[in-house]
């Protein structure tokens, strides 16, 4: 890829793609290309939703019920090309750590009340 121009043209397709393909069956995917991040990013991201899956689980065998803290913990990591509450809404929709983003969003929702 030499130019800008070639950068922009291909960014264009991939958002003809996006506007024609079924992603909305695929919302944190969609999210991952809407906000252009990279394939580190993504894992990065992968790896921090699995140290939180591990420290949740771990939580929630001890009896704990209150996961605002990992709520917390996931906000401050999370990539800030990411929006925190459409990240996790998209990651349960796609199917993604089940029972942890259940778990944030009604700690999040526990919040907002």
């Amino acid at each position: 890829m030499g130019s800008s121009g070639e950068l922009k043209n291909l960014l264009f397709h991939v958002e003809l793609l996006m506007d024609i393909c079924e992603l909305e069956k695929y919302p944190f995917t969609r999210l991952i290309i809407k906000k252009q991040m990279s394939q580190k990013e993504y894992e990065e991201t992968l790896r921090l939703l699995e140290t939180l899956y591990s420290k949740f689980v771990s939580q929630k065998e001890e009896g704990l019920l209150d996961y605002t803290d990992l709520l917390l913990e996931y906000v401050g990591m999370l990539n800030d090309k990411l929006p925190p509450i459409e990240t996790l809404q998209a990651l349960k929709k796609e199917g993604y750590f089940p029972s942890l983003t259940k778990a944030l969003l009604d700690a999040h929702y526990k919040i907002e009340k």
